[in-house]
């Protein structure tokens, strides 16, 4: 089963030529699920060519204008294919005045429903099968939250030489036993799951975190992360504008994903002071304290594989 993250746009507060404002699109086989929406997040889904107008849900970190401006147009391109499945949308207080405010001023042509949750993290938001989305809260100039998908644990890897050492005959035997029921062997015996699988495997886990002052509640929350993306707005010799704002340095996030012990990290939401060069001064402030930090690009692709 594929993941895989695009950021959308990695940058904060305004766009600009060449950066769009903060998004990124997680993919998990036919699951499409959309994190803030900045403005020009279509720009990117359409230079990425994804097939975005099957948005299964957005999570909306806050209604900061720099994270949602670029939702209308999601909306309202999304109804020009046949959908039938809801779209849902989840955010702190305000999104869903937000959102029907600008349908009913925009007038907008909506041809599928839209099932808006007003949350109060800690919370799950949303699961499915074998995964669920929580949202912990974050400490911004107004209610903001971040988001985990958590993965649920993996059956273990199928042994077949201990099965036919079992003498549990090849076909469906062995799937029922892949799926953790009892069977019976050949010879009548009673053969348990444990006896022919291994140890069960973790799932995978991704984190979004932005717009939020320093806090240690965030390790605990985004801990074991594959994929962390954080935001680390300012330089450190700013550190008092980004308290004064309730944002966070990049060395600050660097502390985060090595306390949280997270297996690859990515900044975002860069302050529009910094040029796409200068962006090297984050970088290497961040590297001092978590060496495997990474800047975010728009419409860069991270693969979120196992690992085993």
């Amino acid at each position: 089963m594929n993941m895989e993250a695009f950021i959308l746009g990695c940058g904060g507060m305004m766009p600009l030529p060449y950066r769009h404002l903060t998004s990124v699109l997680l993919r998990r086989d036919g699951d499409l699920f959309l994190f803030d929406g900045g403005e020009g997040t279509q720009v990117s889904l359409k230079r990425l060519n994804l097939k975005w107008k099957k948005i299964d849900a957005i999570f909306v970190s806050h209604t900061h204008a720099d994270h949602v401006t670029g939702l209308p147009g999601i909306l309202m391109l999304s109804s020009q294919v046949d959908r039938t499945e809801p779209l849902y949308i989840y955010g702190p207080p305000k999104i869903k005045e937000y959102i029907e405010s600008s349908r009913k001023v925009l007038d907008m042509y909506i041809n599928y429903p839209i099932v808006i949750n007003e949350i109060e993290a800690p919370c799950i938001v949303h699961s499915g099968k074998d995964f669920y989305i929580r949202a912990f809260p974050l400490d911004h100039t107004k209610t903001c939250v971040g988001y985990t998908l958590e993965e649920l644990d993996r059956p273990g890897e199928f042994n077949p030489q201990a099965a036919r050492e079992l003498n549990v005959p090849v076909g469906p035997l062995w799937s029922q036993l892949q799926n953790g029921f009892e069977v019976t062997s050949a010879d009548g015996k009673t053969v348990k799951p444990e006896q022919v699988m291994g140890e069960k495997r973790s799932g995978r886990k991704f984190s979004f975190v932005t717009d939020t002052l320093y806090n240690e509640s965030i390790i605990d929350n985004v801990k074991g992360s594959d994929l962390l993306i954080c935001e680390g707005m300012f330089e450190d010799e700013l550190i008092d504008q980004a308290k004064e704002k309730k944002h966070m340095t990049a060395s600050q996030a660097a502390y985060i994903a090595k306390s949280a012990g997270v297996k690859r990290m990515c900044l975002i939401h860069y302050s529009p002071r910094y040029t796409d060069k200068e962006l090297n001064i984050l970088l290497e402030q961040a590297k001092k304290i978590y060496p495997d930090t990474e800047l975010s690009k728009d419409r860069m692709h991270i693969e979120i594989p196992f690992v085993d």
